[in-house]
């Protein structure tokens, strides 16, 4: 079999290729209207709100990954497969990381801000609470420097496809070249994925936990308008602990497609496109669970309007 032929896509890999593409379109206008709609306090010379910030970062965050994602090894679905380059290599490794990276981050800063939001006002907690608006905006910045910091070494590491006249070993012209990745730098990025959902796991059961008690403490004595504003409260942090759960979800299949696409080279092809959906799964959904929540929306509780 020549390498034209093993270079023509599977119909599963076309499949998902067309999978991809809708993904991108749909999260694509997702996110822009939701950056548009959280960054419009701008545009009319008012202040963003604490979470109207985060949700902007949010979306850039998203469409960077979509972007970098699809465009543009799967713009062209039913053409041959095309070969990476070096510094192709270099800037979608780093760039994609670098998403990936401060998405993550965000998502936990905006569980951090509703768990903080939820929690009862009294001494200390008044002026953290007055500090918020002034925290998000730079721990969404930080969100930026740290994870661009945080990757600086990738653009050394990875490098282009390698050649070989090899024809059994053509998939290995296909994809980038990661092997310069040590145990040690594998481990300290598990360690700072797992560092960032351990606190959005911890904030989710703390919400749950506090909930959860204060509905029974208030059950018989809330007036009508408490309850409406413990019901707003209550279905903004079902958001968030949906948004959380979804993130995580995704991520852990995601990990399961590297352990196989590592490991088991023959389905590499195929795994390496199924992880590819699963990493632009969130960006996608992470939108159109944020703006549907309220479907009488223009003032959806989670944009705090």
């Amino acid at each position: 079999m020549s390498a034209h032929d093993k270079s023509l896509k599977s119909t599963e890999e076309v499949a998902l290729q067309i999978l991809l593409l809708c993904q991108f379109g749909v999260g694509t206008v997702a996110n822009v209207f939701l950056f548009v709609h959280n960054f419009s306090p701008i545009f009319a010379g008012s202040k963003q709100r604490p979470r109207q910030v985060i949700l902007s970062h949010m979306a850039v965050a998203n469409a960077l990954i979509l972007f970098i994602t699809i465009f543009p090894n799967n713009m062209m679905v039913f053409a041959p497969r095309s070969l990476q380059t070096d510094l192709k290599c270099k800037i979608e490794f780093f760039t994609r990381l670098v998403a990936k990276s401060t998405n993550l981050c965000f998502t936990c800063v905006l569980s951090i801000y509703q768990f903080v939001s939820l929690i009862p006002v009294n001494g200390g907690k008044v002026i953290l609470r007055a500090s918020v608006p002034n925290l998000a905006s730079y721990s969404c910045y930080s969100c930026w420097a740290f994870s661009i910091l945080n990757n600086i070494y990738i653009p050394f590491k990875v490098t282009g496809p390698h050649t070989s006249d090899n024809n059994t070993d053509f998939k290995s012209k296909l994809f980038c070249s990661t092997s310069g990745f040590s145990v040690g730098i594998v481990f300290l990025r598990f360690a700072h994925d797992a560092t960032f959902m351990s606190i959005m796991v911890w904030t989710s059961f703390s919400m749950v936990f506090f909930l959860h008690r204060h509905r029974q403490v208030m059950q018989h004595i809330l007036t009508p308008n408490q309850d409406n504003r413990g019901q707003a409260e209550i279905r903004a942090t079902n958001t968030i602990l949906m948004l959380v759960f979804t993130f995580v979800s995704f991520y852990l299949l995601n990990l399961i497609c590297i352990i196989f696409d590592t490991y088991f080279i023959d389905s590499r092809v195929f795994v390496r496109h199924v992880g590819e959906v699963l990493v632009v799964s969130f960006p996608t959904v992470s939108p159109l669970l944020l703006i549907f929540r309220d479907p009488k929306d223009p003032c959806s509780v989670l944009f705090n309007c």
